[in-house]
């Protein structure tokens, strides 16, 4: 009967006392398929320095070996043996994060993700096409097909799997500003609507303007004038672009120069954000065709191209 008691109470001791660790933080990857003796192992060989026979014991003695959920954990100074049942068996995983930003190119996404902590890079080495592939989108432009948002996954996720739920994330917004599009709307397909949204993504200084943008973008369609837009030039530009776009650029013909060509590029040209996918389906209503930057991060809007040549001279020329 003592010793019974003084079993238990070491036991009651035991799972309720701080593990040594080799190291502050520790990294143990679960594979799904272990069974609770090879998660014991496991967590030994992580560098948990406790009897892999005990911690499987008070696995199974726990009634909850068979919860233990597979992932990959960080187990950290203080750790219990009740504190780590509880982690594995809620699958507590160490989660990481990576923030895309409304506005960039599919190029600036891979360069985000490849830098992103503790994030496989399966992508490195594949070609835009057969990252597409891989997400069951075979032979798609990738460009603006990603939602910006911030992303939080487990460490050593595939950097797929980002790309795959930001890809449903965009599907999920745009489907719904699809939706709330105006009935008057010049734009044919969500396709399009994804395209002008990336446009105006680019071409909106101030929150404030977008619906405006959208406006004026949206004028030009109905009327069948030219875009005439320098974000889309830019692109066409790819590598060719120092920062510094001069007049022979807008005259280079490419399929995203807007000033060549009539009616939308070919793809989108970054990833819009929601506001402006809601803008794109929803502009302001007015008969502006034209707009110029103020020089504080807002815009002129004008209805004629007299007025805008007025707005040019006074905002852009000092005159």
């Amino acid at each position: 009967m003592v010793l019974a008691l003084a079993l238990g109470g070491w036991a009651f001791w035991w799972v309720n006392h701080s593990l040594p660790l080799k190291a502050p933080t520790l990294d143990l990857a679960v594979e799904p398929g272990t069974t609770p003796r090879g998660v014991a192992q496991d967590v030994m060989e992580s560098g948990v320095q406790t009897s892999a026979d005990l911690l499987y014991w008070w696995f199974r003695l726990s009634g909850q070996a068979r919860q233990i959920k597979a992932g990959n954990y960080e187990l950290e100074t203080g750790l219990t043996p009740r504190s780590l049942l509880a982690k594995l068996t809620r699958g507590e995983e160490a989660l990481r994060s990576v923030t895309l930003v409304e506005g960039w190119t599919f190029k600036q996404v891979r360069a985000a993700l490849s830098k992103a902590e503790s994030l496989k890079p399966d992508t490195q080495g594949m070609d835009n096409n057969l990252i597409m592939q891989k997400l069951g989108q075979s032979g798609r432009h990738p460009e603006g097909r990603f939602y910006p948002d911030t992303y939080t996954y487990a460490k050593n996720s595939s950097d797929l799997k980002v790309f795959l739920r930001a890809m449903h994330a965009m599907d999920k917004q745009l489907a719904q500003a699809w939706q709330a599009r105006s009935a008057d709307s010049p734009l044919r397909t969500p396709e399009e609507l994804l395209i002008l949204a990336s446009i105006v993504e680019k071409e909106t200084g101030r929150a404030s303007d977008r619906a405006m943008v959208a406006s004026v973008f949206t004028n030009r369609l109905r009327l069948g004038m030219m875009l005439q837009t320098d974000p889309t030039v830019i692109y066409g530009l790819g590598e060719k672009f120092d920062g510094n776009l001069r007049r022979r650029d807008l005259q280079t013909d490419t399929p995203w120069n807007t000033y060549t060509r009539a009616g939308l590029p070919p793809t989108p040209i970054a990833m819009p954000g929601k506001a402006s996918l809601l803008a794109t389906a929803q502009p302001a209503s007015s008969r502006a065709l034209y707009f110029v930057a103020r020089g504080d991060g807002s815009s002129q809007f004008s209805d004629s191209l007299d007025a805008h040549n007025r707005a040019v001279n006074t905002f852009q020329r000092g005159q």
